[in-house]
């Protein structure tokens, strides 16, 4: 049950998010993965909970060597902004680029119950997908999951038409003051971004795509004598990686299922 009790001073209201999706939209499987959404008072910060473990550890440890996480681009923005900073990892690089993501809402009238909470529906496009967004008038913060924000309350629920994702609130806290994420979001284990645009970013990742397993390969070659496995695999012989880079490949085709749908790159 949820109980959000919200602060009017300037502290930082944080919000968790499960996250049900399909990486192959054609299969019946779903994975689950947690999100952080942190309402700080001068801007939103939406992350994977994978980070806030690792940043714990690697604060308790004073150093970056545990690093989970960066399947999902984070985000950034000021309050009541459309202007989104996107962090994403691409071939273990990180990258940072700037995206303009206004949402034009259609509220209805239909409400349902969520606990002790009257949530009431919206739909919008969005991302070339149909999305359903149920939200709750009474708690006055404008934001939800990703980059759903912008309705008169806080998303709880949202879902595609596909049922490709489904984002649900579990879990919230107040802070005490804004909580440090510069070692996950604006970089990614102190590793700084390198500032891209849209169209850079759809050629780094056909370029990965092209040859998976690049980095692996140039360091068989410049150490051919030792022990090297990829993808469950010995490798012996540096032809093994053709073969591999295929399997790859093709897994890569079959769960490229973004979140914005408009954005997949067309391998």
């Amino acid at each position: 049950m949820l109980l959000i009790s919200l602060s009017l001073t300037a502290q930082t209201n944080r919000f968790i998010y499960e996250l049900q999706f399909k990486r192959d939209s054609t299969q019946k499987q779903f994975d689950k993965l947690n999100f952080v959404l942190d309402v700080n008072p001068k801007d939103v910060k939406f992350y994977e909970y994978y980070y806030l473990e690792s940043d714990s550890i690697n604060k308790a440890k004073g150093n970056y060597e545990h690093q989970y996480g960066g399947e999902f681009p984070a985000i950034k923005r000021e309050r009541n902004s459309f202007k989104n900073q996107n962090y994403e990892l691409i071939n273990f690089d990180i990258f940072s680029y700037t995206t303009e993501d206004r949402i034009n809402w259609n509220l209805s009238g239909e409400t349902k119950k969520m606990g002790e909470y009257t949530l009431q529906k919206a739909t919008a496009r969005f991302g070339g997908r149909n999305w359903t967004a149920w939200f709750n008038k009474d708690i006055n913060i404008s934001e939800g999951p990703y980059k759903f924000n912008g309705l008169p309350g806080l998303v709880f629920e949202l879902e595609d038409s596909k049922g490709n994702f489904i984002f649900t609130l579990i879990k919230n806290k107040k802070l005490k003051e804004t909580y440090d994420t510069t070692g996950i979001v604006e970089t990614f284990y102190g590793r700084k971004p390198l500032e891209i645009s849209e169209k850079i970013r759809e050629k780094k990742k056909k370029e990965f795509f092209n040859d998976p397993l690049a980095s692996m390969r140039n360091n068989f070659k410049e150490n051919m004598q030792g022990q090297m496995f990829v993808m469950g695999t010995k490798i012996t012989n540096i032809e093994q990686f053709n073969e591999l880079s295929k399997k790859l490949q093709d897994m890569l085709r079959k769960t490229n299922n973004p979140i914005e749908l408009d954005k997949a790159v067309a391998y």
